[in-house]
């Protein structure tokens, strides 16, 4: 098997520790993560001053010569399968598609194939350089199975990189549209009494909570104010139905990217998802307020009305500008024409 040497010296006043200071000073352009340098190290990959180091929790000293071993990547076990694909933009190192509702993004217990790496895989065929050191798409952030819309996926280790950087830091633009019961509003006195939601200038609720998996429920997650991940989403009214108004398509947009986020905080907020079958389960609509036609779709609207419509983001590699829009999808449109 072929590979590759990474060498370098360690800078001034490096970490107390081989794992930190490596991610500290290894060379941008050589695309490792911290945890493939994690992998690296615990392989015997990696030598200081000539001596192969596997603890990565060695110390280490400035001045320090680095020798990384990186081996060719390896064919990922997951079979490609030909699958059509919705691109809207693509390169050597990365591609950006719309997904639609219904597909699992990567395979897992109960979703052995038929998802989007197994497509991916077939489409991207050899021009996959390799990520963590096996030749498969990098999966840098994910929408759930019935959610549709917009996702950014690396071809190269080098573009998995950069972009699993701008998601840390939440620098990458993400917006999403979404039908929810109910039309939040500032003037609200429940939303008020709300924990964790507030408004901003604009009528733009921001709801700032921990979010956390379900304690009893593992395929849920739940709101806390103590433990778990930080969690900023705002949301702001495009157009609200029905007279009285009773349901509101929304912008939504990330300032952090946890599972299930949007649909927890809306649900949080008292305004859940049409459609959702973990949060928001079906609600009984006031007579009149919109066509019994309109209702009855409402009610058998079969997945969470979500749809990521909008992402932006610095390619890693050109450093050119990117962004991106999704129209709303079949379903979701046919069922805002009807509530009009």
């Amino acid at each position: 098997m072929s590979h590759r040497l990474v060498t370098f010296t360690l800078g001034e006043a490096p970490a107390a520790r081989l794992d930190k200071a490596l991610a500290r000073d290894v060379p941008e352009g050589a695309a490792l993560s911290r945890t493939r340098l994690a992998r690296l190290i615990a392989d015997g990959a990696v030598t200081l001053d000539g001596a192969v180091v596997t603890d990565p929790r060695a110390a280490v000293a400035e001045g320090a010569e680095v020798a990384i071993t990186v081996e060719e990547a390896e064919e990922s076990h997951i079979l490609p399968e030909d699958i059509p694909l919705e691109i809207l933009f693509e390169d050597a190192d990365l591609i950006v598609l719309n997904k639609p509702a219904g597909m699992v993004v990567h395979p897992a217990p109960g979703s052995p194939s038929g998802t989007l790496v197994n497509a991916l895989l077939a489409h991207c065929g050899d021009d996959l350089s390799g990520v963590g050191g096996m030749k498969r798409p990098g999966i840098v952030h994910r929408i759930d199975k019935d959610t549709s819309g917009l996702l950014v996926v690396a071809k190269s280790d080098a573009a998995h990189h950069g972009l699993a950087k701008q998601f840390e830091l939440h620098t990458v633009e993400r917006a999403y549209r979404a039908l929810v019961y109910g039309v939040p509003d500032a003037n609200d006195p429940r939303l008020r009494g709300v924990k964790g939601a507030s408004f901003e200038p604009g009528n733009i609720l921001k709801l700032t909570t921990q979010l956390a998996r379900h304690r009893t429920d593992r395929q849920r997650q739940a709101v806390l104010f103590q433990g778990g991940k930080h969690a900023v989403t705002r949301a702001r009214t495009i157009e609200a139905f029905g007279t009285p108004p009773t349901l509101a398509l929304m912008e939504c947009w990330l300032e952090t990217g946890r599972t299930h986020q949007i649909r927890v905080h809306m649900t949080h907020a008292g305004h859940s998802l049409v459609g959702d079958p973990t949060y928001g389960g079906t609600r009984k609509l006031p007579k009149a307020a919109i066509s019994p036609e309109a209702a009855e779709a409402v009610r058998a609207f079969p997945r969470q009305a979500l749809h990521a419509a909008i992402l932006g983001f610095v390619h890693p590699v050109s450093g050119e500008n990117l962004r991106f829009e999704a129209p709303l999808p079949a379903d979701m449109a046919d069922l805002l024409a009807q509530l009009r």
